[in-house]
This record gives C-alpha cells, sequence and structure tokens, in this order.
C-alpha cells in the first residue's frame, strides 16, 4: 500500500482515479488525516519503507522517520530542494539509499519492497547509526558550533579578516569519546 497525507478530498480522488487507470487498486492508496504530534511520530512504526519525492526531497520529514527508524530511499538532484534527504541518508552512514536517476530509484524501492531480510538489515543498521553518527548527535554538533563561533571571535579579536576555516574534525569527534 501508499501511505498518503489526506488533507485534500479532490486530490485523494484525483490519486485514486489515476492509480485504477494504471491497474493499481485504489484502496492500496491510504490517506492518513493530520494528527498531532506525537501520533505523526508514531505512524512512522507502521511503515514498511519511506519513498521520498523528487524534485522536492523531504527534509524535516525525512529526518523525522529517520530518528523513528525508518529507511527511505531518496532521488538526489542538483538543485538544494533535491539534496536535503540525501544529505540526511549521508549523515547517518546510509549512502546506499541515495539515488541519482528515477531509473535506480525505482530499482531500489522495489528491490527493498520485495526483500524484507534486506530492509531489515537496513532497519538495524539504522537503529545503530542513530547511536553512533552524527546526524542525531546534538551534543556534538553543539560542540563543533561553539568551536566555530570561538574561532570566530578570536579571529575577530585580532582583526583578522573574514575568511573560512573548518572545525578541527578532532574536536567534533572528541564529543562522543
Amino acid at each position: 500500500m501508499l501511505w498518503l497525507l489526506g488533507s485534500n478530498p479532490a486530490v485523494e480522488r484525483n490519486l485514486q482515479q489515476e492509480a485504477e487507470q494504471r491497474g493499481v487498486t485504489p484502496t492500496r492508496l491510504v490517506f492518513a488525516p493530520r494528527v498531532s504530534h506525537p501520533q505523526y511520530l508514531a505512524r512512522y512504526q507502521f511503515a514498511d519503507l519511506f519513498l521520498d519525492t523528487f524534485p522536492f526531497n523531504a527534509g524535516a520529514t525525512a529526518s523525522d522517520a529517520l530518528a523513528a527508524g525508518l529507511p527511505l530511499v531518496t532521488l538526489c538532484g542538483e538543485a538544494f530542494a533535491a539534496r536535503m534527504a540525501g544529505s540526511l541518508l549521508q549523515a547517518v552512514g546510509l549512502p546506499q539509499l541515495v539515488t541519482h536517476s528515477l531509473a535506480d530509484y525505482q530499482a531500489l524501492a522495489l528491490c527493498l519492497a520485495l526483500k524484507p531480510p534486506a530492509l531489515a538489515e537496513l532497519r538495524t543498521k539504522l537503529a545503530h547509526n542513530r547511536t553512533t553518527y552524527p546526524l542525531f548527535d546534538t551534543d556534538r554538533f553543539r560542540r563543533a558550533l561553539e568551536a566555530a563561533y570561538i574561532t570566530t571571535w578570536q579571529r575577530t579579536q585580532r582583526a583578522q579578516p573574514a575568511d573560512s576555516f573548518a572545525v578541527e574534525r578532532s574536536f567534533a569527534l572528541e564529543a562522543n569519546g
């Protein structure tokens, strides 16, 4: 089944008609109403795979899915809006879920839908990576941001011109150990 936000009856009817014209039983489209934020997050436990949209990727929604342990497949494009979910997947150590063509996106989604053990393996890896990769490590992010602020302030105090710099990787990693 395909689980979608149900917020517009006309859109729902159009999608059901389109599904039927393509040989898909319209009842396989499930339209979920808007609910409270905790209920919304709890819904992710009932899904198998998040299929990202293109050319506008999910941003906060993809982050919510990953935080809830739901793997997602995305198609990465050139524009910022088409790279958000790919960046999230990189930051949580799942770059294999980022595709670069519609054919690859469809093939990966179908492969995972038809191979529950592969999907289960991804869920396990995501569960582990959520606690060990930087995407959800707020404290590491805070430390790196503070280091950047301190460096900026120190450069300003020395009357150095504006310039780019990188926060030392060792500092960012120090937060975990």
